[in-house]
């Protein structure tokens, strides 16, 4: 057990029965505990297999390679539709794990198994991603920007792609392209 997990664990109040059962059920599995990005992480020869995490609503184990699970069950689910590997079981209270544990043991065996196989999830590229109009008729009027914006790595250039894509009205996304159409020149990304 790690002891940064158990300090984080402690903190926790509305979820702390279901994270200690979840945990115990990733310690089983053998797997090393981390803790990442605040959460306690559980990864394999350091390759990041499952992280336990709350919301809210629900609490959850997170499969980082979950597009790679059979999901025989069904229980899988896709965070938003621009989470490309990752796939979550969630849980709403403690009875919802203990009444599926044998099913959650079966999910990180899997897990391990896809993560031991050295399998990759196919991640869509860039040109996949759509382009909001108001960026594009930016692109073709600024050639400058567009070659900063070529320049960038393809995860900055993605997360430019959603944020400006994520608005619902024309006026916004204009208004988002406008605001960071100075980073990308600079050749920073979204959160740099």
């Amino acid at each position: 057990m790690n002891p940064l997990v158990s300090k984080v664990h402690e903190k926790e109040n509305r979820w702390s029965a279901e994270f200690a059962a979840l945990r115990q059920l990733c310690l089983e599995s053998g797997l090393n505990e981390e803790l990442k990005w605040g959460q306690a992480c559980y990864d394999l020869d350091g390759g990041n297999v499952v992280l336990i995490h709350g919301f809210k609503d629900y609490c959850a184990l997170l499969f980082m390679k979950g597009a790679l699970l059979k999901d025989p069950k069904g229980i899988l689910v896709q965070q938003t539709k621009n989470v490309q590997a990752a796939r979550q079981i969630r849980f709403a209270a403690i009875v919802d794990i203990n009444k599926q544990k044998a099913i959650v043991k079966a999910y990180i065996s899997e897990a391990i198994a896809v993560e031991k196989s050295g399998a990759k999830v196919a991640m869509k590229s860039v040109e996949q991603f759509d382009m909001p109009e108001e960026f594009l008729k930016r692109l073709d009027d600024d050639p400058r920007l567009a070659e900063a914006f070529h320049a960038l790595t393809p995860g900055r250039q993605k997360g430019y792609l959603l944020h400006f894509g994520g608005a619902k009205q024309s006026a916004t996304r204009a208004a988002r392209v406008a605001k960071h159409a100075p980073r990308i020149l600079k050749g920073l990304g979204l959160d740099d």
